[in-house]
């Protein structure tokens, strides 16, 4: 399954990341046997996913999740999705 999918880490921070297989994926990351962000930081858990037709959408998707801060993020997975648009106000401090 294509996807873009989010992920907690164990040290309280969230990896966001695309595959093109979306349950091996998630056992590599498991497995900390790759040199990766997760490796150092298991365990994980999977806390959100969108499939997509292809890689290239949910390659874009993933860039996009990437710049959003932590509050945004979790309105997402939370399915908060009225929140989206305010948290992506600049607010005038």
């Amino acid at each position: 399954m294509i996807a873009t999918y989010m992920l907690l880490c164990a040290d309280g921070t969230y990896y966001v990341g695309s595959t093109r297989n979306l349950e091996h994926r998630l056992i590599q990351h498991a497995s900390g046997t790759e040199e990766s962000y997760t490796s150092k930081r298991l365990p994980i858990k999977l806390v959100w996913y969108q499939e997509a037709e292809h890689i290239g959408l949910a390659y874009e998707l993933e860039k996009q999740l990437q710049g959003w801060g932590r509050a945004k993020r979790e309105a997402l997975i939370n399915g908060e999705f009225d929140r989206l648009s305010a948290l992506s106000r600049k607010w005038d401090e």
